[in-house]
């Protein structure tokens, strides 16, 4: 961490309805809890500063706003996902070609598993 830098994770702001409180975060569906959690992770493990993402994720809203997302905070953790793939790109952990095969090969395992059953990456989702 950059001296003078603030670790606390409390530096973005939660979503419209959501606590401010982190152990009151409430998710309207699993993978928001997930793509919260990733986040989390890939500052913990130095991936990125909580300033650099709170700026990240930032602007990332800021850019939806002005294509017309009405800011209601049904779409906050799409902004979540979309921010990380972006430092995760710019940081070169990944490629945009890796997180597209990924991409699609949740799509197929999405499409493959029954409603209710955990969703698992296989083998032949990477066609």
């Amino acid at each position: 961490m950059v001296e003078g830098e603030s670790d606390d994770l409390t530096a973005a702001s939660p979503p419209p309805g959501l606590a401010s409180n982190l152990d009151e975060v409430v998710f309207r569906e699993p993978w928001e809890a997930q793509a919260f959690a990733i986040a989390v992770s890939l500052h913990e493990r130095g991936l990125f500063s909580w300033p650099e993402w709170a700026a990240t994720l930032a602007a990332q809203i800021q850019t939806a706003q002005e294509q017309g997302d009405p800011d209601t905070g049904e779409t906050y953790y799409r902004h979540w996902l979309d921010a990380l793939e972006r430092l995760v790109v710019e940081k070169q952990a990944a490629d945009t070609t890796t997180l597209e095969r990924y991409r699609r090969a949740w799509q197929h395992a999405t499409d493959r598993t029954p409603h209710g059953t955990p969703i698992e990456l296989a083998p032949q989702d990477f066609v």
